[in-house]
């Protein structure tokens, strides 16, 4: 045994010479507008969180690996502190294909308000409200690369479940979801083997996704059920199938943006859909700075029956960027419902770096929920406008 460790010892230092350690760590300070809908809940919230990014490559740089682990400790929310593997991944490269087999992220889409098609790795809720941060996903990925096109193709063995804040946790529903008794259509459960395949291509200005995903969904419906004389929120993961395509056009100064679905769920099918586009103003007024202008429309089928506020909706916003040292930049939108007058929202991102290492960023939201309509998912937190501050160290 001890000839074996010395004999790995010259091994384990050319490793550790070839070892790359980069990351962020930052500290969250979220303060909300208005008083709670539930006692339990307070107007001020910090946190704290850590990524760090492991990386090493061997074999003249046709493998490597990639490990991201994640840790957020909140002030309040017990469900908010928590702890994720975002990426522990083996990647081999070949002449034209890619193999990709581990824990990792994979992003579908185009659009800024909505992303339909985007249905591989679970949401992260706890984590942000416009559901862009998202939990790893166990995967094998291979890619195929050709003239025409690139073709990728998943094996999914493990499904994650959604997080949800807790009780003392704001940004939630009134009833209390009952996170630890998940229901499953599929009686392998979270072991359900699902499979994607998805093929893009760059023909001209154009950028073109297809895809097709066949598993559990990643949106669960969340089923009132009464335990113990207490009503409770129980998710339920149906199985899906679903076809996607994404399109972004490049003319000029125009984006033009598009996804779309055809979803197959709870023996029931729909189509959903989000278009529009950003024009951006170079050098507004013979200055440095760029504005954008945005506009996308979302519609679902389900109308009044979807569990996204997306269904018939249009998102107006700017862009503005500062082209400075510190790349700093500024997005402002705005959601109207266009049934319901009183349910909208609103948003603001804004960051901007300090020095090499130090960044800020600033986020706020604002809801407005019908109040005839209490199942409008605006409704359940239309007290929950907040302002978040963060401070960020990369190294």
């Amino acid at each position: 045994m001890k000839k074996a460790l010395l004999a790995l010892l010259p091994l384990s230092f050319y490793v550790s010479a070839e070892i790359e350690i980069s990351g962020s760590a930052g500290v969250e300070q979220r303060y909300f507008l208005q008083d709670p809908l539930d006692e339990r809940q307070d107007r001020s919230q910090i946190s704290a969180f850590l990524q760090p990014e492991i990386y090493t490559d061997f074999n003249d740089g046709l493998d490597s690996i990639l490990f991201s682990p994640f840790v957020r400790v909140d002030q309040h929310d017990d469900e908010r502190t928590h702890a994720d593997i975002r990426e522990l991944l083996w990647l081999r490269v070949g002449d034209d294909w890619e193999l990709r087999t581990g824990i990792t992220k994979v992003f579908w889409g185009q659009t800024e308000s909505v992303h339909l098609v985007d249905v591989i790795n679970q949401t992260d809720s706890v984590e942000a409200i416009d559901g862009e941060d998202k939990l790893g996903q166990p995967m094998v990925n291979l890619s195929i690369i050709r003239d025409w096109g690139t073709t990728s193709f998943f094996l999914l063995p493990y499904f994650r479940e959604r997080t949800f804040p807790g009780m003392d946790g704001r940004l939630r529903p009134g009833l209390t979801i009952d996170i630890d008794n998940p229901v499953y259509e599929s009686s392998d459960e979270e072991n359900n083997v699902d499979w994607a395949v998805r093929w893009q291509h760059s023909i001209g200005d154009w950028e073109v996704g297809l895809s097709y995903f066949d598993g559990t969904s990643r949106e669960p419906d969340l089923v009132p059920v009464t335990q113990d004389e207490q009503t409770l929120l129980r998710p339920f993961y149906p199985q899906m199938r679903q076809t996607g395509v994404d399109i972004l056009a490049v003319v000029d100064s125009w984006l033009f943006k598009f996804e779309g679905i055809h979803r197959e769920v709870n023996g029931d099918d729909f189509v959903a859909a989000v278009g529009g586009f950003e024009y951006t103003l170079v050098g507004v007024m013979d200055s440095i700075y760029d504005i954008g202008w945005l506009m996308e429309y979302q519609y679902d089928e389900r109308d009044e029956l979807s569990p996204t506020p997306a269904q018939n909706d249009l998102m107006v916003g700017s862009r503005i960027v500062f082209n400075d040292v510190d790349g700093t930049e500024i997005l402002i939108g705005y959601v109207q419902d266009l049934d319901e007058a009183d349910s909208r929202s609103g948003f603001i991102e804004a960051s901007s770096r300090i020095s090499d290492n130090w960044k800020w960023r600033f986020d706020a939201w604002f809801f407005s929920g019908a109040e005839d309509q209490p199942f409008d998912p605006l409704y359940q937190i239309r007290r929950d406008d907040f302002a978040e501050l963060t401070l960020e160290y990369y190294f």
